[in-house]
Formats: C-alpha cells, sequence, structure tokens
C-alpha cells in the first residue's frame, strides 16, 4: 500500500495559474551578508524571493553583479518588486527594466503614497494594475486591507493581493483583524499578507483566517538568527496552513468536559 503524499504536496499555491510548493516568499535585503542570505532561503525553501531593481541598481553591469549571480545561484523563482517608486510612471518603468533584466512577467507592485509609513498610494494603484497587467505582466499588488481597494485590484484583472498585515518593517503582527478576516471572507481570490509580520506566530494566526501565504523581509533579516527564524517562519505558514484545512473547533462560553466519564456509576433516581 503506497503511503499517502505529505498533506502540503497536495495543496499547492496556485498564482496566476502556476504551481508553488511552498506558500512562504521571503524578501533579500537588510540580511548581514549574502551568505546568511542564501542559507536562510536554502532553509525555508520558499516560493519566490522578491528583489528591487531600483534598490539594487539597474545599469546593465549591475545585472552581473553578485548580488544577480547569487539569485541565479539559488535556484527560486525572483519575484521583481517596484519598491521606491512613487508614480506611476516610474513604476510601469521600474517594472519594464525588470522584466528585462529577470526574464519574469512576474511583478510585485509597490507604488508608496507616504514615505513616512510607506503606505500605498490607493488612489493610483487600481490604475497603475490595470496598465501592467495590460501590459502582460503577473501583478502582484501591496496594498492595505481596504477591502474596496482589494476588491478594485481584482476587478481590474489581478489574480492575487498582497494587503498589509502592519506597515512594513513594524513587526507588530495584524493591527486590523476584523478588517483582514473581512477580506478572506469576500475576495475569492489567493490573499497574501504582505509587510508588518514580526514573528512566526503572526504569520500563523492569519494563515489560520485562511490567507493563502505570507511575504517575510525584515522579520527574517534582522533576526539574531536569520536562519533559524526563516525556518520558524516557514513551519509556521505550514501549520497554520494545516489548521485551516483541519477546521478549528468553535470558542465555547463556557468549560466543556474533555474526558469521557467511562466507568463512573450512574444512578436512577425515581
Amino acid at each position: 500500500m503506497t503511503a499517502p503524499l505529505p498533506t502540503h504536496l497536495n495543496d499547492p499555491l496556485i498564482l496566476y495559474g502556476e504551481s508553488f510548493a511552498s506558500r512562504l516568499l521571503l524578501g533579500t535585503s537588510r540580511y548581514p551578508s549574502p551568505q546568511v542570505l542564501e542559507t536562510a532561503v536554502q532553509r525555508a525553501r520558499p516560493a519566490m524571493i522578491t528583489a528591487s531593481l531600483r534598490r539594487q541598481g539597474s545599469a546593465a553591469t549591475e545585472a552581473h553583479s553578485g548580488f544577480w549571480e547569487l539569485l541565479k545561484k539559488m535556484a527560486v523563482p525572483v519575484l521583481p518588486n517596484t519598491a521606491g517608486c512613487h508614480s506611476p510612471q516610474e513604476v510601469i518603468t521600474t517594472a519594464q527594466m525588470a522584466r528585462e533584466v529577470f526574464e519574469t512577467n512576474w511583478i510585485k507592485l509597490e507604488l508608496i503614497g507616504d514615505d513616512y509609513t510607506l503606505q500605498p498610494d490607493t488612489l493610483r494603484l487600481v490604475q497603475t494594475a490595470e496598465h501592467l497587467i495590460k501590459d502582460g505582466f503577473k501583478v502582484l499588488p501591496y496594498c492595505t486591507e481596504d477591502l474596496i481597494v482589494c476588491q478594485r485590484l481584482v476587478d481590474v484583472g489581478c489574480q492575487a493581493v498582497m494587503p498589509w498585515a502592519a506597515p512594513i518593517g513594524t513587526g507588530q503582527g495584524p493591527l486590523n483583524p476584523y478588517a483582514m478576516r473581512l477580506l478572506r471572507e469576500r475576495l475569492s481570490v489567493p490573499l497574501l499578507v504582505d509587510a508588518g509580520l514580526g514573528l512566526p506566530s503572526h504569520a500563523c494566526t492569519v494563515m489560520e483566517w485562511g490567507f493563502d501565504g505570507v511575504l517575510l523581509n525584515t522579520a527574517v533579516a534582522l533576526a539574531q538568527d536569520p536562519v533559524a527564524m526563516s525556518s520558524a517562519f516557514a513551519a509556521a505558514v505550514h501549520a497554520g496552513r494545516q489548521a485551516f484545512l483541519s477546521g478549528a473547533m468553535q470558542p465555547q462560553d463556557s468549560a466543556q468536559a474533555s474526558t469521557p466519564l467511562v466507568g463512573t456509576p450512574f444512578w436512577h433516581h425515581e
């Protein structure tokens, strides 16, 4: 009799029709060294790793730098992002350059509206996403937990949405559980939590709510031991997904006996 496959192999993450074994995505910035980054990626085995063309350099010579060579060596699909862009035209230009450098149509759309919180410019995000989709990109838009914005992104063709849990780099975890759970209830496309998670327990929580994946950078890169933390987050994402699929019990208002009263005398009173 053939042993069943591990559950995670029967439950791939599907984005734009492509299948990924992992539901964890990792960023590549702020690690102590390239060696630590490489080992953390090897340990976590993420679906994709993100890289910013603007932050790493867009000149042709940069495409052959040590960083780009490291990305190739890790043999993990690269998700270019438009980090640092403050206008739709900056986003479009950066995305087109990234497509040439990385030879991929995948793009993480970041259009920053506020330099302090790095909150997305939600007023121009939808039209920018629509332009990129018409240009052939597979767009993963970074956005807030606003239901209407997320729905509009889906309406223009985004087949997945990436709402934040909290502002980038804060590590505070989900600040608006009601809004995030409402998103999961109302939207049928894959939802990946991007930004604001600081602990493996945060990742496990959003996965228990039914989110389809998480994208991490700072929480791993700035940990005292990034390699061990990447492993912890990978385990947490898997555990949260398993809990969601398993159907957790509903909270009760009063204590419920968990041990059956086997062998207890039964007295019948007239």
